[in-house]
């Protein structure tokens, strides 16, 4: 636990979160965006609904920091059936996915 917050605490000071649209190609972002859409969407609903995994809509992660969303998309949620997507993403990557999940549906 004592390691998880401080994983927290050095990501909510990483500069990685202060991001512009610049920061990842749009062909990455389009990839990004389709993972979002059919791995994530896989648990969590097409439509970020809910299903296996929670609702990922704006309104259901309210009061969630980016830092914490984007821990949770690196390294998962042990115990539970979210796995870590760190071998697929960097933390830039991860925090853009944050952002894109907090503001909603790009599309």
């Amino acid at each position: 636990m004592k390691v998880l917050l401080l994983s927290l605490l050095m990501l909510s000071s990483s500069p990685l979160l202060a991001l512009d649209a610049n920061t990842i190609p749009p062909d990455r972002q389009q990839e990004l965006l389709h993972l979002l859409k059919q791995d994530c969407g896989s648990c969590h609903g097409l439509t970020m609904k809910g299903g296996l995994g929670p609702a990922l809509l704006p309104e259901n992660l309210q009061g969630k920091p980016a830092f914490f969303l984007a821990q949770t998309i690196l390294d998962g949620r042990p115990g539970t059936a979210m796995p870590p997507w760190r071998g697929l993403i960097n933390p830039t990557e991860a925090s853009w996915l944050a952002q894109v999940l907090l503001q909603g549906d790009p599309q």
